[in-house]
């Protein structure tokens, strides 16, 4: 007989993560969009000129390791608190480099903006902390949909921000701060676990979860990891370069926010159904079409540079990620113990994180460095997909071909 499982407590935590989304996620889409034109502002190099992205995303991928295990023994909500102040405080230091014209301060900022960045990410986990089995991959859709909002409401904002100081984007900034400041008070609706530090003690010990070097001789949470990485490292390399193409190919950076709208709602449309899907037809076949779907948004940017080409292909980029992230994640939370979360989702992010800088890295080398032109340069970022999308997919078809007991 099957337990009923009452889904309530989760379903309030998803309403908080998803406000928390939208509010404190609009920050991401406006830095990513004046990133790399704050940083081409102010860079010796212009090769340099996504390294405040780059900066972000390296925050992240070393935040991820101690802010995953702290929130374990402490609780989501505090991990959260640490995530809006550093987003706060790092978007306040940006500010204050672009108006001292220091570049150096600028990466500084932008790396404690990559701690906000990384407790951002731990929203999805935070949402099958007291999920059902049935409702976590719904869970992790519902909260991935609150960035819809985030799309909107981020770049359009920014339009409105960007040049309202001598200095340009300056307000931009200053805006970010104050989304932190505000979007942080929403974490004291979340009804999660404080952490095992508040929890009683067991009659029995604790189970103890598998050592890392176990963990990654689990195949699906490799191919997870893997798949996770390539979808978000993708992403990331082709729209840190985005603003910097639309403008060099004569377009405007008000184009630019339009284009990054569209992405970022692409990226969370599919929230409403990905979990259906992934319910319906199952992880493994999620994730492959995810990532023929990032092919797609290849094969299309390599085709032209025309207005509706960036659209298109930044749309099929928002496509793909998701299907690819959500998989990956839903597939993660499922391959592990509940013991192991601290490490697995820590060791996860860090991972990912890790491809994403070197990611984000790479895209302002190719697109300023790698050609004469905005074009060549463009060119040359989307057909450095090719090799990770045939990692990913060959790793998804060695884990469908092993054996049922061994994967």
């Amino acid at each position: 007989m099957t337990s009923y499982v009452d889904d309530s407590r989760a379903k309030r935590n998803v309403a908080v993560l998803v406000m928390a989304q939208a509010i404190l996620g609009a920050q991401m889409p406006m830095i990513f969009v004046i990133g790399g034109l704050a940083g081409g502002m102010l860079a010796s190099n212009p090769c340099l000129a996504t390294l405040p992205i780059s900066l972000i995303v390296f925050g992240s991928m070393t935040t991820a390791p101690w802010l995953s295990p702290l929130m374990q023994r402490n609780g989501r909500r505090f991990g959260f608190m640490i995530g809006a102040f550093a987003g706060a405080a790092g978007a306040l230091l940006a500010a204050y480099g672009l108006y001292t014209g220091s570049f150096l301060i600028l990466l500084a900022g932008s790396y404690l903006t990559g701690i906000y960045m990384s407790a951002q990410g731990f929203y999805r986990f935070a949402a099958t902390d007291v999920a059902s089995e049935a409702f976590q991959p719904k869970a992790i859709s519902y909260v991935m949909a609150g960035g819809l909002l985030a799309a909107i409401i981020g770049p359009q904002l920014n339009k409105l921000v960007q040049d309202a100081y001598v200095v340009p984007f300056v307000g931009t900034y200053l805006t970010v701060a104050a989304l932190n400041l505000v979007g942080m008070l929403l974490f004291l609706g979340l009804d999660l676990p404080r952490g095992t530090r508040s929890e009683p003690t067991p009659a029995i010990a604790p189970a103890k979860g598998r050592s890392r070097a176990e963990l990654l001789r689990d195949p699906r949470i490799v191919v997870a990891i893997i798949c996770g990485m390539v979808s978000y490292a993708l992403m990331n390399l082709v729209m840190t370069s985005t603003p910097l193409a639309v403008v060099g190919c004569g377009f405007t950076t008000n184009n630019a926010n339009d284009i990054v709208t569209a992405h970022v709602l692409a990226m969370y449309v599919p929230s409403f159904f990905t979990g259906h899907l992934i319910a319906r037809f199952g992880v493994e076949r999620i994730l492959a079409a995810g990532l023929v779907i990032l092919a797609g948004a290849g094969l299309v940017a390599l085709s032209g540079v025309a207005l509706t080409n960036f659209f298109v292909a930044l749309i099929l980029l928002g496509f793909g990620w998701n299907f690819g992230f959500i998989g990956a994640t839903s597939m993660l939370t499922r391959a592990h113990r509940p013991e192991e979360r601290g490490v697995v989702q820590g060791m996860n992010d860090m991972i990912v994180f890790g491809m994403v800088t070197l990611a984000s890295l790479a895209s302002g080398g190719l697109m300023n460095c790698s050609g004469g032109t905005a074009v060549e340069g463009w060119n040359a970022v989307n057909l450095a997909m090719v090799p990770f999308l045939v990692l990913a997919g060959g790793s998804l078809i060695w884990l469908v071909r092993l054996p049922r007991a061994v994967a």
